[in-house]
């Protein structure tokens, strides 16, 4: 009796113990990624529909995981338990733990883009204000609805060393031929031709990052539609009186 108690006892304590093998994953089928990667007409190969699946869920599970505990204290671990993949699966497709990140932000940050402008043209018959209110909604909306893609790409990427912020660098260009068209379609229809100099551009796409960046820190990213007016506001304002000043 004794012998088979103890026995009884270990199979309980085993039982009782997490296994990481066991452990339910936990992602979003509708996940920012999970849009950028779904091409328009389907998928054509079953293959390509699995790894496609998996390199979304793997993106979300860093970006998540990094919002949570800090790029630092991130390991690849963290990822497959979020993602419900092997770490086999991870090496398939990533280097490394920064190799994931940098694919997770430039993804979201590309899908992000991306959706904004075609928000933005889909707005038929307005002028650069009406595109304007309809780009800055849609940027903020999106981010609003990945609060965890929007603290990873908004502050852990400062932390996630050179080859982060050197992609960071260049996302913000991007964001800053958003402003540059905008600003030629604004001056082809109010301002003589006159665009925004290239300098306020830049000032403007890195003072909005920063006003959205200490938002999602005071009062978290799901609050975000909340500073639209503003940041319409704000990029009204230097247009316009950029335009003056010249």
């Amino acid at each position: 009796m004794a012998a088979g108690g103890s026995g009884n006892q270990r199979t309980e304590r085993r039982a009782a113990v997490p296994s990481r093998a066991r452990r339910a994953p936990s992602w979003r089928a509708d996940s920012l990624f999970s849009r950028a990667l779904e091409p328009e007409s389907g998928w054509d190969d079953a293959r390509d529909a699995v790894y496609a699946n998996q390199r979304a869920r793997m993106l979300d599970a860093m970006s998540r995981a990094v919002a949570s505990k800090g790029y630092a204290r991130v390991s690849v671990a963290d990822v497959v338990d979020l993602a419900g993949v092997s770490r086999r699966t991870f090496y398939e497709q990533f280097t490394d733990k920064e190799h994931c990140f940098l694919v997770a932000y430039e993804t979201g940050t590309e899908a992000l883009l991306n959706e904004m402008v075609a928000r933005a043209a889909a707005v038929d018959g307005v002028d650069w204000h009406g595109r304007l209110h309809a780009a800055l909604h849609a940027y903020t909306g999106i981010l609003a609805g990945e609060p965890e893609f929007a603290r990873a790409a908004l502050i852990d990427v400062l932390g996630a060393g050179p080859r982060a912020v050197e992609l960071r660098r260049q996302v913000y260009e991007r964001f800053v031929e958003q402003y540059r068209a905008l600003s030629a379609l604004a001056a082809h229809e109010e301002f003589q031709g006159r665009p925004v100099p290239e300098l306020y551009l830049r000032a403007l796409v890195g003072g909005i990052g920063e006003l959205v960046g200490l938002h999602v820190l005071a009062h978290g990213a799901r609050s975000l539609p909340e500073i639209t007016p503003d940041l319409v506001a704000l990029v009204t304002a230097v247009f316009t009186g950029a335009r003056r000043g010249a």
